[in-house]
Parts: C-alpha cells; structure tokens; sequence
C-alpha cells in the first residue's frame, strides 16, 4: 500500500513514488517499530523501467513494491516532471548511508543478502568504521547460479534466524527484485531492499560517482568507465530507450500502460 506521504507517478506505465529522503527513513522506522509483514522497496532507474516496459512480469514486481524509489537522477527528473515537483532522487548508496545512521541511533539491525564473501566482509568492515554501534545481523554472499529450492529454503531460514529488521538484497536488477518477490511472504524482516550495486559502493570495491556527475545526471558514465562490462547494456543501450520513451510519456504525446 503506498504510504500517505506519497504521491506515486508512472513513467512509462512503472510506478514511482514521489518522495524526500527522510520521508523514506520515516516510513521504514515506522514499518520496523509496528513489526508489519515484509515490506518492500525498489530502487528504480531508468534499466529497471525499461525492464518493466519489455516483461510485463518484471513491471508486476515494481508495482507490488510497498516504495518505488527513482534511484536514477534521468528517471528523478521524469518523475519530477510528472508530479509537477522538485526532482528528488533516491540513490540505492544514500539511502543505504543514511538508513544505518539512523540504524545505529535506534538499534535496527539489517542483514546483507548477495555479492561475494570479499565485498560483504569489506562492507561490513567499512560500515562499523563509520557508525561502531551498527547491528549488522549477518550476511550471506549465494552460489553464482540458479538456486535449488532447497537451497532458498535455507537462505530464507538463515536470514530469518539472525532476526533482522531490514535484508539488503544486492543481487543486481532484475533477480534482486524478483528474489524479494518471490521471498517476502516468508521473511520475517518487516522491510527488504532491493539495494543494487550500493553495497560495491559501502564495500569501496565500486567508487561512486562524484557529486556533480550525480547532480548532472551523468553517473551512467561513471558507471561505464568504472565497470564497462557490467554496465555498458544499461548504459548505452537502455539509457537512450528510456529518454526517447520518457519524453513520449512526459509530454503526453504517447500513452504507456
């Protein structure tokens, strides 16, 4: 259910929640503090609106999301467009930043889902550096490959026994959010993020891009110069496809479902 401090736009027929950083800590606090079923939150960039457009599947993922997040500064300014607002933009990395500040202040304990051993333990090392009293609950890097059922099952009950309040999932859009779907009935976590590459950037592995490529709208090319085998399909591929598509939909010239 979208939270009343939202107003939820579509671009390109995906939902996007209009919404403020500390809005965002706000709503999760509260979903922690009333120990609420599993709540979800998509972090959605142009890639992730794309993926919406082409599977009708994936599009269903985002709209079951409790928050849909635009994580990308090009998908912030279409929502900003849309709404008629200020352009508001949710990065993965802020927003994993500020909610262990909060975590730390309030006792919230989280748990990291995905990636390899090396970057959660550089993660974690890195995240108690900056805020010592974090209740990291515990972490858990899967096989690089389709998971048996069982092999879920037990991912789920070791998430479940370490008793987090939030599960970063970072398993790379689409699974990370295909994996919250598929899962979140049976997490006892009252929130799951699909939080993408921002645990590379908490590790150190990844550098995030400096403030003005952000503020331009110019991290895709950070990104492709950081990362070019991962990236360069979302980047120079689905990146034009969405602007060409996004400006159809803000201006009304073309109607998206």
């Amino acid at each position: 259910m979208m939270p009343d401090t939202s107003s939820r736009v579509h671009v390109l027929g995906v939902p996007v929640d209009v919404l403020g950083m500390n809005d965002v800590l706000r709503i999760m606090e509260r979903w922690i503090v009333e120990g609420s079923p599993c709540r979800s939150i998509a972090l959605t960039n142009s890639h992730g609106i794309i993926e919406g457009r082409r599977r009708p599947l994936f599009k269903t993922i985002l709209k079951s999301a409790d928050l849909s997040l635009p994580d990308g500064r090009w998908t912030a300014r279409a929502v900003a467009r849309k709404a008629g607002s200020p352009t508001s933009q949710i990065r993965g990395a802020d927003l994993l930043w500020e909610f262990c500040r909060l975590a730390e202040r309030k006792g919230f304990s989280n748990f990291f889902y995905g990636d390899t051993e090396e970057t959660l333990a550089q993660c974690r090392r890195r995240l108690l550096a900056h805020f010592p009293r974090l209740r990291i609950a515990g972490s858990y890097s899967p096989p690089f490959r389709v998971l048996t059922p069982q092999e879920e099952a037990r991912a789920v009950e070791t998430i479940n026994a370490a008793s987090p309040d939030v599960v970063w999932v970072a398993l790379g859009l689409p699974k990370q959010e295909q994996w919250i779907y598929d899962h979140r009935s049976k997490l006892h976590a009252s929130v799951a993020v699909a939080v993408g590459a921002a645990v590379k950037f908490a590790s150190g592995n990844v550098r995030s891009a400096p403030e003005w490529a952000i503020r331009s709208g110019f991290e895709w090319l950070w990104r492709l110069i950081q990362e070019p085998r991962k990236v360069w399909r979302r980047a120079l591929i689905y990146g034009p496809q969405f602007a060409a598509h996004a400006l159809l939909d803000v201006y009304g010239l073309r109607r998206y479902e």
